[in-house]
């Protein structure tokens, strides 16, 4: 390490500023200014001699942090990006789009603010891209072997490029129109810029990773045919499925999932459509749901112009330190204000939904209760009804699985958390096919999926040629620290 007093003579945690409220809210660019050089070096000296780097028990990735950091700090940025790209194959949406269990899990945390890895992280690709020092690693030779993957997110797009790599042909099959998944069209522009997304694309597609878009499996082409076609199958279709709050009202016109919302958004500012049927300009805007696609709907509202947005959570606010329940290095939940949430609106929590109120078939108001607790679980208490206007309802409940294959020759059987059943190498009862990402573990993180889609590829490979000496970070059945 470079500075092993850094973390002494450093005590502070410094982030890069973000831009003003009044200014982010007029556009849809990313909120964070890049960090100054001089201050990423400088929180880098903070990383330890630990010994036992918790920090890789916390990424599922296993990412080099405590190297990365040291080159950091000692300006070999060039060597930094190399580490970074041994264990991650995109490095800019994890820095963006992800919780960073690895700080809650850094041993500086026990008793200082932890190292600030995403932003280090953040940095450190930024700065590869700018120079130069990303760019496309085709396979020195093809196997011959085809391999079809479904889906092209995080864990589609991984997966896609550690088998490319191995050198089969692979062909990544999306429904939308353009690939990413829920990089491209569930995260607003303003927490994942989508010129990282298709800069990525092109290197896979210049490493000879082919994309057929706007391809639907199960209704353009059969599952059946693709398996004949493919000597295997990667499904990493996400768990797409919303959680429903079938309450009184839930058909009145206003009340939706919020990820219908921001895709409709996001294909806004794609230039995909012309204008979202579901624009907030101008009106009450409420947000079931306290977590990141709740956050994402709250700044989104902001930017379309809504005349008030509320963010309401069933449970209580969370702590704003760790309990005795969650302690290092799990990843605890505690209270944190989000940029969306520096941007206005209100927040209440134990705000239990009882009805939606419409008028002429349209959402008009929401009626809440405080929230109870019980042997049976959480419960609206009665007497406490109150009413919010409403104009517009969007809920971010998260997701209960995959959509179903209709095809009953192909239909996988599910496992926990309703995802579709694999064993500890991501194989499915069908030859050839594979699960990987949420599609299999659930509604995860960005960094699981990313870490599934390289482990998977790695199970993918063995089974086409026997053996394989792609890193497998994680196994099917893997758990973070709880």
């Amino acid at each position: 390490m470079a500075d092993p007093r850094g973390f002494l003579t450093v005590r502070e945690r410094e982030l890069a500023p973000k831009r003003p409220v009044a200014l982010r809210l007029r556009d849809w660019r990313e909120v964070v200014d890049p960090a100054n050089p001089e201050l990423v070096a400088r929180q880098a000296s903070r990383c330890m001699d630990c010994g036992v780097a918790f920090c890789h028990q916390g990424c599922p990735l296993g990412n080099l942090i405590p190297e990365w950091n040291d080159l950091m700090h000692r300006g070999r940025e060039r060597e930094a990006v190399d580490r970074l790209h041994e264990t991650n194959n995109f490095p800019e949406f994890t820095g963006r789009a992800c919780p960073a269990p690895c700080e809650s899990a850094c041993v500086l945390g026990i008793n200082q603010p932890a190292v600030t890895i995403k932003q280090i992280e953040n940095s450190i690709i930024d700065q590869a891209f700018l120079n130069g020092w990303v760019q496309p690693q085709p396979p020195s030779r093809l196997t011959g072997k085809t391999v079809a993957v479904v889906g092209s997110g995080p864990a589609g797009l991984a997966a896609a490029q550690q088998l490319t790599r191995a050198g089969h042909t692979v062909a990544v099959y999306e429904r939308d129109e353009e690939p990413g998944g829920l990089l491209r069209f569930g995260i607003p522009d303003f927490k994942l810029e989508k010129a990282l997304v298709a800069r990525r694309v092109e290197q896979l597609k210049a490493e000879g990773t082919r994309f057929r878009c706007g391809v639907e499996i199960g209704r353009d082409m059969s599952w059946t045919e693709l398996r004949r076609r493919y000597d295997a199958v990667v499904v990493a279709t996400g768990a797409t499925v919303p959680r429903e709050l079938p309450l009184p009202g839930r058909e009145l016109a206003g009340v939706m999932p919020a990820m219908d919302y921001l895709t409709a958004s996001n294909r806004v500012q794609s230039g995909a459509l012309e204008a979202t049927p579901f624009d907030a300009a101008g009106k009450h805007v409420i947000v079931i749901g306290g977590g990141d696609t709740g956050a994402d709907c709250v700044g989104t509202a902001h930017r379309q112009g809504a005349r008030s947005v509320t963010n309401l959570a069933i449970g209580k606010r969370p702590s704003e330190t760790r309990t005795e329940a969650q302690p290092w290095p799990v990843h605890p939940t505690l209270f944190e204000v989000s940029s969306s949430h520096e941007e206005g609106g209100e927040r209440r929590y134990l705000a239990s939904t009882v009805e939606f109120v419409g008028q002429e078939g349209a959402v008009r108001a929401l009626r809440v209760a405080e929230t109870g607790f019980t042997e049976e679980g959480r419960v609206p208490i009665a007497g406490t009804e109150r009413l919010l206007d409403a104009d517009l309802v969007l809920i971010a409940m998260g997701f209960t699985g995959p959509e179903a294959i209709s095809e009953p020759a192909q239909e996988l059987p599910r496992g926990a958390r309703g995802a579709f059943a694999r064993d500890a190498d991501f194989a499915t009862e069908l030859p050839g096919v594979y699960v990987a990402g949420d599609a299999g573990r659930g509604q995860s993180l960005i960094v699981w999926a990313i870490a599934e889609g390289r482990a998977a590829a790695a199970s993918v490979d063995r089974y086409l040629m026997g053996e394989s000496v792609l890193p497998s970070p994680v196994g099917a059945h893997d758990r973070a620290f709880a």
